[in-house]
């Protein structure tokens, strides 16, 4: 678990195949290794990657080829530029929010301008995950923890203040950026606790609608 409180910039070194999927080598001097063992979890643009080699100046993590299908990974060369952040602990602060390292889906940032010293940025979710995003509520974007400002449909705005730019890979992001979206888990375990007995039905899916509401005992 994670909480979307970047702690590094990290660079992708390279990215070795192996036999059908790869092995990932990133340089971050910049890290806290002092309590990182082989076998931690490290959230690498929002991604929770498993440590498997620790040569003192970054880390080496294998990567499934269902990551490699579902997060941006795929796109990464040798010389990206990543969002890091070591696994959480009982004395951690939560100063963002409870994130897992499970990324949901890509969006695509579609506009950013100066919003006095912060700036604004439009991104599009996939339209399967609009339904998790919230005004004022909690979004992790390539594993920042960050808060949603404006929603439109599928796109959602964040306000991002000079001290995230800095420390983050945001203010890299361009129109056209494609990002690793996880939602708030919160939202989704409600989702299917509504689905009451339903859940254990095979493909069950629930549709928020007001009669769904009606019909499972939420509205009188």
């Amino acid at each position: 678990m994670f909480t979307g409180i970047v702690e590094a910039k990290g660079t992708i070194a390279k990215l070795e195949p192996r036999d059908g999927d790869v092995r990932l080598w990133v340089t971050a001097p910049d890290l806290d290794y002092s309590d990182v063992a082989l076998g931690d979890s490290i959230a690498t643009n929002g991604v929770c990657l498993t440590a498997v080699q620790l040569p003192g100046n970054g880390f080496a993590a294998d990567v499934s080829r269902e990551t490699l299908s579902l997060t941006t990974l795929v796109n990464w060369q040798p010389g990206t530029v990543v969002n890091l952040e070591k696994a959480l602990t009982p004395q951690t602060r939560l100063g963002g929010h409870i994130v897992s390292g499970h990324v949901d889906g890509v969006g695509e940032v579609v506009s950013r301008h100066p919003d006095a010293r912060s700036e604004r940025f439009t991104i599009r979710a996939p339209k399967e995950l609009a339904k998790y995003i919230a005004h004022k509520g909690s979004i992790t974007v390539d594993g920042t923890s960050l808060t949603v400002n404006a929603v439109n449909g599928d796109l959602f705005e964040l306000n991002i203040v000079p001290h995230t730019l800095q420390w983050t890979i945001i203010d890299s992001y361009t129109a056209g950026t494609k990002v690793n979206l996880e939602v708030d888990v919160i939202a989704r375990y409600l989702e299917r606790l509504l689905l009451g007995d339903k859940a254990a039905e095979p493909n069950a899916q629930s549709e928020m609608t007001v009669q769904f509401l009606a019909e499972n005992g939420y509205l009188k």
